[in-house]
């Protein structure tokens, strides 16, 4: 079963970036890349960075 965690391993600020990179198995960069994009475009990249931080878990 596969499930969605913040990276302990790589990680930047708050491992959302890392974690999600993990789970669809692709590099952690183009998902940050991707962050900042929607960042500079309205600041929903930041908005959804900082919800995601707190919703989803981080591992053990």
């Amino acid at each position: 079963m596969k499930r969605l965690y913040r990276s302990n391993t790589d990680r930047m600020i708050a491992g959302v970036c890392g974690g999600i990179g993990e789970y669809f198995n692709i590099d952690p960069t183009l998902v940050r890349l991707a962050w900042a994009i929607f960042g500079c475009c309205g600041g929903a990249g930041i908005v959804a960075y900082v919800i995601a931080a707190i919703i989803i878990p981080r591992i053990n």
